[in-house]
């Protein structure tokens, strides 16, 4: 599938996701609405994300601004040796095959799953529009890891990532960062969603939601990220 750039907007949604205002202590903003592109796009920029409440992600659709927000600042990606000679090892391809990888993350198998058939509809349509991307490691011809995410403006909103290869997960984040930050503008930010160690070793913080989403105002402001050529 060919990608535009730039992303082409959806028309607008019916909700008012842009008025909703989370409480201090809660994760959960609200709960309802739709997955239409134009709702998922007014999100994302009010500095919410989609998960289901249900089982494994179903239904209610629940809106979500975690307090902290796990951040990743480009300039500030941790990439170690053994992650350097790892990327030798891998091939690099962004876009090529994004519905694979959203499936590979929503496998039944893995623990914590979230990922429905209807969300993954949801952001394919997204993707053919220009607004969501897969970053892909491959190895030997065959797909062993991926992420994928929603990039607005100079916001990359990561929504997961697998692995079934050592350190190719953690090379799609390096070839991630490698994108955002390609022309320098230091607005740009990764969400992350919820810091883990894991990621807390790669250079993701938590940042409280108030900076998150002020620096939100910021990112969106910058040049739409372009991924491929």
């Amino acid at each position: 599938m060919s990608v535009p750039f730039p992303p082409v907007e959806p028309p607008p949604t019916d909700w008012a996701l842009g008025h909703l205002r989370p409480s201090d202590d809660e994760d959960l903003v609200a709960a309802g609405a739709d997955l239409e592109p134009g709702t998922v796009l007014a999100a994302y920029r009010a500095g919410l994300f989609p998960m289901g409440l249900g089982d494994h992600g179903a239904r209610p659709i629940g809106w979500w601004s975690p307090e902290p927000r796990g951040v990743l600042v480009p300039a500030d990606f941790r990439e170690r040796r053994s992650l350097k000679k790892a990327r030798a090892r891998f091939e690099i391809r962004v876009d090529t095959a994004f519905v694979d990888v959203m499936r590979r993350c929503a496998d039944p198998e893995r623990e914590g799953r979230w990922i429905t058939a209807e969300v993954i509809a949801a952001y394919t349509e997204l993707h053919r529009l220009g607004w969501a991307h897969s970053v892909e490691t491959w190895l030997d011809d065959e797909l062993v890891g991926g992420l994928y995410g929603i990039a607005v403006g100079g916001l990359f909103a990561g929504e997961s990532m697998f692995h079934s290869a050592r350190d190719a997960s953690k090379v799609a984040l390096a070839a991630l960062v490698d994108i955002v930050s390609a022309d320098g503008d230091g607005r740009r930010l990764i969400d992350v969603q919820w810091a883990t160690e894991h990621l807390g070793r790669l250079g993701v913080v938590e940042w409280p939601r108030e900076r998150y989403l002020a620096a939100l105002g910021e990112a969106l402001q910058a040049p739409q990220v372009r991924f491929g050529d």
